[in-house]
């Protein structure tokens, strides 16, 4: 092998890692901005008061309440499924056949440590509720993942079949 095909060996093997753990990385960043006093309840509740300008305070207050929680939620669902995108196709063969658990463990010590980091910030409180919320969100996504990778009988992976039939049907230009 030449040193040009070595070389453009070890560019694609860089990019392929970038396109599998970059959009998990992102994630994670966003959610560690997120986590400081941009997003803190003091800088979103005027939102909600422009929003609903003639809802009661204790009803903008269960609103942003739900809002918040379902945010803690989505967020950790999102990054469980970048999380079991990444290592179910990693090339390290103990990330792929225990995705779902690596997955879980880095979302749960990812949510600790954002409640950890929040309780620094003079706008936010570290919560374990959070925390348990952020990893149900988590658990949730990652069983979706799994669900939808399930294998079932006589027709091979759930979704994947008639994934490649709509892409085949779309390439072709023909309706599904």
């Amino acid at each position: 092998m030449t040193a040009d095909a070595k070389r453009a060996g070890r560019l694609a093997n860089v990019s392929n890692r970038f396109w599998r753990y970059g959009p998990l990385i992102i994630w994670a960043a966003l959610i560690f901005v997120g986590s400081s006093d941009l997003l803190s309840a003091s800088r979103t509740s005027g939102l909600l008061v422009r929003l609903f300008p003639s809802v009661s305070e204790s009803t903008l207050g269960a609103i942003q309440f739900l809002i918040r929680k379902g945010a803690h939620f989505t967020e950790y669902a999102i990054l469980a499924f970048l999380a079991a995108r990444a290592f179910r196709s990693s090339s390290r063969e103990f990330l792929r056949v225990k995705w779902f658990w690596v997955s879980l463990l880095l979302v749960f010590v990812y949510s600790l440590s954002d409640e950890f980091h929040q309780s620094f910030v003079p706008t936010r409180t570290g919560s374990i509720y959070d925390s348990l919320i952020d990893s149900a969100g988590g658990l949730v996504g990652l069983l979706f993942v799994w669900w939808r990778g399930k294998p079932t009988k006589g027709v091979g992976q759930r979704g994947a079949k008639r994934r490649d039939a709509i892409a085949a049907t779309v390439r072709s230009g023909s309706r599904p």
